[in-house]
């Protein structure tokens, strides 16, 4: 089962591709999402990598945190589970 890695400090530049090479070295990556900017089209300076293994996830975060990549170091660690939506929209209430 595939292990989700938050990764932050990521230089503005960075590129998906570039930034699966590199967690390649810790494993087989499945995945890869840097966060953009809706507005300026921009990175925010972090994403997610997804690991084919828990094996691969563990390598990475004891090898990649800390670790240069393009200039900035990285920080590596498990993604927390997105909290769950609760309420259907505009936070109503009685009419």
């Amino acid at each position: 089962m595939a292990t989700k890695l938050y990764v932050g400090n990521l230089p503005y530049s960075a590129k998906e591709d570039s930034l699966k090479d590199h967690f390649s070295s810790a494993g087989s990556v499945a995945s890869v999402k840097i966060i953009i900017d809706r507005e300026t089209g921009r990175s925010k300076g972090f994403g997610f990598v997804e690991m084919d293994s828990e094996d691969g996830a563990q390598n990475a975060v004891s090898q990649l945190d800390g670790q240069e990549f393009e200039g900035r170091s990285l920080r590596v660690s498990e993604a927390k589970p997105q909290p769950e939506k609760t309420g259907g929209g505009f936070g109503g209430g009685n009419r």
